[in-house]
């Protein structure tokens, strides 16, 4: 419902400052849709190559990835964005992109749980899995759901200045351009378990404990193996080195803590970091923001105020 209302509202919303944006309401055939919420969206027309549109913006489904998006709804995307000026996807509408062969050769994100899904089924396409929206020329695509509204600013600021579209930020009480990407928001790291035995024990013990002297060397001590060889485990069976493996589970500990409400120097002494400093060099590289400013956005949603 989001991947519709979203825009739509930041679309009307610029009119009240000088655009003239016109918004149709498009289905395959024409019928109306009901959302995933069950509210009925009441649609404008069926899907057709008159009149030609300015954008074209396709939402998500639920249904995709889960399921391949049919061969008729790919064929009715391509319709009207062969003579659209730009299209444009919300999160998983990335996938009806793709099966219509509108994203082939180009950069493309969609939500962060289903950007691997993405990568995998249409290796064509370039996905940047942190990027909140991206764009390629007269294609955009975008994360999950609020990123719409990200995208829908970014769209009004192309065709209206930043001017107009920072008025419709402020009205609709949300950020011009959020900082860091959409990494920030996801879950933390749940990979299936290595399938080898022996590179098992190694992770289990990273994850066991995470402050241990965790180094290249003394890793490959505990299998009795050369650390070459140890790299390459690591790097068929998880795509990755000991030691980034080592940083993401500090990481993902670090960010549990500061949810829960610890210091950012007690978050990256529990999690293992050398120090607060190599702590911020990770958040900073992965999230594009500080310890701090993650836990200010994500420690709780309840509004609090702090006596002097």
């Amino acid at each position: 419902m989001l991947d519709v209302a979203g825009p739509a509202e930041v679309f009307k919303e610029a009119n009240r400052f000088g655009a003239d944006y016109q918004i149709v309401l498009l289905s395959p055939t024409g019928a109306d849709v009901t959302s995933n919420l069950g509210v009925r969206l009441s649609v404008d027309d069926a899907v057709s190559a008159e009149p030609v549109f300015d954008t074209l913006l396709v939402s998500g489904s639920d249904l995709y990835p889960r399921a391949h998006v049919p061969d008729d709804l790919a064929d009715a995307v391509r319709v009207p964005a062969a003579g659209a000026g730009r299209v444009a996807s919300i999160c998983t509408g990335a996938f009806v992109l793709a099966a219509a062969g509108l994203l082939d050769g180009k950069r493309a994100t969609t939500h962060w749980k289903v950007a691997h899904e993405l990568a995998t089924r249409y290796p064509t396409c370039r996905v940047e899995p942190d990027a909140i929206y991206v764009r390629d020329g007269t294609t955009y695509t975008s994360a999950g759901v609020t990123a719409g509204i990200d995208l829908a600013l970014a769209l009004v600021e192309e065709d209206h200045g930043p001017d107009l579209a920072r008025d419709v930020a402020r009205a609709l009480v949300v950020y011009m351009q959020r900082a860091g990407g959409q990494s920030q928001f996801s879950a933390p790291l749940q990979g299936p378990p290595p399938r080898s035995p022996a590179l098992r024990r190694i992770t289990d013990l990273v994850t066991a404990n995470p402050r241990g002297d965790h180094s290249l060397g003394e890793l490959a001590k505990h299998l009795n193996v050369s650390t070459r060889q140890l790299t390459r485990l690591f790097h068929d069976e998880l795509s990755t080195t000991p030691a980034r493996y080592v940083e993401n589970i500090r990481f993902d500990l670090a960010r549990a803590l500061l949810d829960q409400g610890h210091t950012a120097s007690q978050a990256a002494a529990v999690a293992g970091f050398p120090s607060y400093e190599s702590m911020r060099r990770v958040f900073s590289r992965k999230l594009s923001i500080s310890p701090a400013a993650y836990q200010r956005r994500f420690s709780t949603a309840r509004r609090t105020s702090a006596s002097q």
